[in-house]
């Protein structure tokens, strides 16, 4: 069981994930535990291709386990015993994800893009709804100070701003937990800088961050940092 797991709101348990290329199976996690306490923003640092992705993604509910081989909780309920709407629903409303390619869609613009989960959710039986959603999301877009870029498409934004919709994209539907991949690892440090403070503002209003990182600067930003070693994770790691 992962330390400090007692009470956390995502948790990873003694996880294992294995793929196959072509015959030969490679096994990424092997045994890893991570728990991550409500209002906690956890850095998860590591080389590329250790794992940390992987990882992410199976506390995010995109992926499971290999079948046996550890569980993912959330709020105390392993999240393997979701399945079709239900599990849509983890990964619509409970989970927040950023990723370093910001994955907007190019057709629709700034606005559109944030009121994406909302959409996906069939959150608009009527009017009303919909007028709620939009407002939610401009004021999102607009304490980003992205106000004056709602109508733009994300081919007319600088990738910090892309990033900003994406995160905004993320808290949509204002999910208690936010889950980033590399987040700023596509930026230059003055515009990645910009966006940990956007997330620091998050933070502190009592958003759960979990952050993969492979740079140790990024990473200590955090108010703990794991290290993802061989598949699992150790804690405690001393930051060169």
């Amino acid at each position: 069981m992962g330390e400090n797991s007692l009470g956390a709101i995502l948790d990873a348990r003694s996880v294992r994930k294995t793929y196959t290329f072509g015959a030969l199976p490679v096994e990424v996690l092997r045994g890893a535990d991570l728990a991550v306490n409500a209002g906690e923003w956890v850095a998860v640092l590591g080389s590329s291709g250790s794992g940390k992705s992987t990882l992410l993604h199976l506390m995010g509910g995109l992926d499971r386990p290999d079948a046996g081989d550890g569980e993912i909780h959330f709020r105390g309920s392993p999240i393997a015993a979701t399945h079709g709407k239900r599990l849509d629903a983890y990964r619509n409303r409970d989970i927040g994800f950023v990723f370093q390619f910001y994955h907007l869609l190019p057709e629709l613009n700034v606005l559109e893009n944030a009121m994406l989960p909302a959409m996906i959710g069939n959150w608009f039986p009527n009017r009303a709804r919909r007028k709620q959603a939009e407002s939610a999301a401009t004021a999102l877009l607009e304490s980003f100070g992205l106000g004056h870029r709602m109508l733009h498409r994300p081919a007319q934004l600088s990738g910090g701003e892309r990033q900003r919709v994406a995160i905004a994209r993320a808290l949509a539907n204002a999910p208690p937990v936010l889950l980033a991949d590399e987040p700023t690892g596509n930026l230059d440090v003055k515009t990645g800088a910009g966006i940990l403070d956007l997330l620091a503002k998050r933070h502190a209003n009592g958003l759960t961050i979990v952050m993969v990182t492979h740079d140790p600067l990024v990473a200590a930003r955090a108010d703990r940092i794991v290290k993802l070693i061989d598949g699992q994770v150790e804690t405690g790691c001393v930051l060169p």
